[in-house]
């Protein structure tokens, strides 16, 4: 997958922009937006307003929702939240090899730890909340977290360490997801 710069014009109708969310304070449904991570959502507003962005849709836990916001607020359209788009769990209790055994469920799509998703499960729901949600007529933008983003574009383990908080991909019906290099 590729990078490209922002489109200089919308793009088809039917586009998906899936936004990893910005910087927090943790990884809790209830984590905040950093300082940095509020400057990288509202980086978004510029970046994001000329593609022709007709619906907002989020992640309900708060880093992703407060990501989303202003964007939405911009373009005086709602936040859509579902549930589909929350964070994969890997594992119902903490562990400390857990690095490793994420690394081994990007590498066995049916891996599921006790108390977790495989990433298999997780693909699932988050299409299916990207086919529902996606606006046929218009641009929907998606914003996720980075397991279940590097999951839907198929980038493995690698690809998920190297996701930045905010993150952005543009994904035209029929074409490769493509990173886009927002503007600094």
């Amino acid at each position: 997958m590729t990078a490209s710069p922002l489109p200089a014009s919308p793009p088809p109708k039917g586009t998906l922009v899936l936004v990893r969310h910005a910087r927090a304070s943790g990884q809790e449904p209830g984590a905040a937006l950093t300082p940095e991570g509020e400057a990288g959502a509202a980086a978004l507003v510029p970046a994001l307003r000329g593609l022709g962005v007709t619906r907002v849709v989020s992640s309900p836990w708060r880093r992703a929702a407060d990501t989303a916001a202003p964007l939405a607020a911009a373009l005086d359209l709602p936040v859509i939240t579902d549930d589909r788009l929350t964070e994969r769990v890997l594992t119902g209790a903490p562990r400390a090899d857990w690095p490793a055994r994420l690394r081994d469920s990007f590498a066995d799509d049916t891996l599921a730890l006790p108390g977790g998703e495989s990433g298999a499960a997780a693909r699932g729901r988050g299409q299916a909340a990207l086919d529902a949600r996606r606006d046929p007529g218009g641009v929907t933008v998606v914003v996720t977290h980075g397991n279940l983003l590097a999951l839907l574009l198929g980038l493995g383990h690698d690809g998920w360490a190297a996701l930045r908080n905010p993150d952005v991909w543009l994904w035209t019906p029929g074409d490769t997801p493509t990173r886009l290099v927002l503007p600094a």
